[in-house]
């Protein structure tokens, strides 16, 4: 299979779309210590394609831990269930701050299974979360509760 590079245009408005934020474990691009990258959210092995509507940022630890998955088993209910989607599924509706807003609450079976699979409450994003509090810079925008 021949990967094409996303064009430029597109990058940026994948960058934008995400208001700075791994689109899976919400841990802040400009405080991350890696690179974020464009992760295609159905893989391009599985069909998907290199367009807006199937990428989303991620870091690196969650483009490692998501890799070509697209489904995971709820822990709860032991079932397998689609990953969160950044673009069909609101984060609202599937993920809530705990009181203290350093982890992630899985609302669905979705929500919790996405957090089990790319272990989005693991320690660096954790303490990332911790520091961001103390500045006011966490949650960030989008993800500010109602």
């Amino acid at each position: 299979m021949i990967r094409r590079r996303i064009p430029k245009k597109l990058r940026l408005l994948i960058k934008e779309r995400a208001q700075g934020c791994c689109e899976y474990c919400i841990c802040q691009e400009d405080y991350g210590p890696d690179a974020f990258s464009d992760e295609h959210i159905i893989p391009l092995a599985a069909g998907g394609k290199s367009a807006a509507q199937n990428l989303a940022r991620a870091c690196q630890r969650c483009n490692n831990f998501k890799y070509d998955k697209t489904h995971a088993i709820d822990p709860l209910t032991r079932e397998s269930v689609p990953l969160f989607h950044p673009r069909n599924h609101d984060w609202h509706e599937h993920f809530a701050w705990s009181d203290d807003y350093t982890l992630m609450v899985g609302l669905t079976p979705i929500g919790r299974a996405t957090i089990a699979e790319l272990d989005l409450n693991r320690k660096g994003v954790v303490n990332q979360r911790k520091l961001l509090l103390l500045i006011r810079k966490h949650p960030p925008g989008k993800y500010k509760l109602a």
